[in-house]
């Protein structure tokens, strides 16, 4: 938020009036193809006309930005906002938390229908409303530049949510990222988010986190996901969908081809979830990223999990933080990557759970095969705090002390690694490399670490990253 004073001493939004008569001088209107004299092509039969525009054009072909927001606060009769002057030429805009109400968020839609500066524009906890999310929609009806827009924790609720329903129906938009977090929509709002999402394949990422959908707003957007040609991200954690909504969401997502990350971390899913998403892993070809974090998956659901992974060929990130699984289940999800040769597995997160050696020697065998594999557990049962340490001292400052001792550059170590002296080798022989020598002894944690800092998403690894 900006600390910057506005204009004039900020005063809450006063109760809409009817404003006073204005003489046409007075009156002013915004249309974005006049005010910046650029030619945008409109979908076909569909009216230009808003309650955003107005009608003296004479004045707006000689009003600037700056102008035409101030004059829109006089309209609406706000005070103006000094970080939106000072910032609308420019491509990122944060509005977040500044108390605009319905009518602040209308004057900064009026200026924003002819600007093609801003393509993110964050709204979140301003009040905006119903009222204001229609002065919104209006404006990406005129406006094609915006792609990101962040109006979460408005508290739209159900007649919000309708309005933002209805014109992604339309698909005219330029928008590609939605944040609705926090807006207090039930069961009913995913209906018509279904609605929407079912037709809509502009918006790639969407953000309905932090609401309040149980197992019928679950079965909706199930149905959604399974109609949907265009979400690339989806973010439904913290809301409350269980069993039924769980295995109605995974329903929808086997069916899906487009989606590759998806939140559902803070729900409920229990085994039964659990069991439905080890067959979505099973079939699906298109998720990447996965978070099930605190959903009250035990050791029997990760089972069945696992059996999804022996299968899947592109789930890059599992994310199984804040569930009830033991290093029993921790060693089932490590061992169904050794047994699918195919797996792109990059990253496990089981950061709560307590590890033996044995898991950690099992780990390296898995490593071994997969060498882009990061698994992030609690810690090792019986090893002292300067033990995991000592695990754990970072792999450069080995290398660093190794070159400088030996007047080498840390370039020279990585070359030395490799038959032809190239600057780059692949992930699984950088790993057998280091494993196998005897110049910097390194444990395959302090190897994982070092593909991470210096691997590329070719699968190679570059001994230039290791430049400062």
């Amino acid at each position: 938020m900006d600390n910057d004073e506005p204009l004039e001493p900020e005063i809450k939004d006063e109760p809409e009036t009817e404003p006073a008569a204005r003489n046409s001088d007075e009156t002013f209107y915004c249309e974005a193809e006049a005010s910046v004299a650029i030619e945008k092509e409109k979908p076909g039969g569909e009216s230009s006309e808003t309650d955003l525009e107005i009608e003296d054009t004479e004045k707006l072909f000689t009003t600037g930005q700056r102008e035409l927001y101030l004059e829109a606060c006089k309209l609406v009769g706000v005070v103006p906002v000094s970080y939106f002057i000072r910032n609308m030429e420019e491509s990122y805009v944060n509005l977040n938390h500044h108390g605009l109400g319905p009518s602040g968020t209308k004057a900064i839609a009026i200026a924003l229908v002819s600007n093609t500066s801003v393509v993110t524009l964050e709204l979140a906890d301003n009040c905006i409303m119903e009222e204001g999310t229609l002065s919104l929609v209006q404006m990406l009806q005129e406006n094609y530049y915006l792609q990101d827009l962040n109006i979460s924790n408005n508290d739209l609720g159900l007649k919000g949510a309708s309005t933002i329903s209805e014109f992604l129906q339309r698909n005219t938009s330029s928008l590609l990222n939605l944040q609705l977090s926090g807006n207090n929509f039930k069961d009913e709002s995913a209906e018509l988010f279904c609605q929407a999402f079912s037709a809509n394949y502009r918006i790639k990422t969407l953000d309905l986190s932090h609401n309040e959908f149980s197992d019928k707003g679950g079965e909706h957007l199930g149905q959604m996901l399974a109609l949907n040609i265009g979400l690339q991200s989806l973010d439904l954690s913290w809301n409350q969908f269980h069993t039924q909504g769980a295995v109605a969401l995974c329903n929808g997502l086997r069916a899906n081809v487009t989606l590759q990350k998806l939140d559902l971390s803070m729900n409920g899913f229990g085994n039964e979830g659990a069991t439905a998403l080890g067959e979505v892993l099973r079939l699906n070809n298109s998720l990447v990223h996965i978070d099930v974090s605190s959903n009250d998956i035990s050791n029997e659901g990760v089972l069945k999990i696992s059996k999804g992974l022996e299968f899947n060929e592109s789930l890059k990130v599992l994310k199984l933080f804040l569930n009830p699984v033991s290093m029993d289940g921790a060693t089932l999800l490590i061992l169904s990557i050794k047994r699918n040769p195919k797996s792109k597995m990059e990253e496990i997160d089981i950061s709560n759970v307590l590890v033996s050696e044995q898991f950690v020697k099992i780990l390296d065998g898995v490593c071994a095969i997969h060498p882009q594999l990061d698994v992030t557990y609690k810690a090792v049962q019986g090893f002292s705090a300067k033990k995991e340490l000592l695990l754990r001292t970072n792999p450069m400052k080995l290398i660093q002390s190794y070159a400088d001792q030996h007047q080498i550059t840390v370039i020279d170590f990585f070359k030395s690694l490799n038959p032809n002296g190239r600057m780059m080798m692949s992930v699984g022989d950088f790993w057998k490399a280091m494993i196998q020598q005897d110049k910097v002894p390194m444990n395959p944690y302090q190897v994982r670490e070092l593909i991470k800092k210096l691997a590329e998403k070719t699968g190679m690894v570059n001994f230039r990253c290791s430049l400062p």
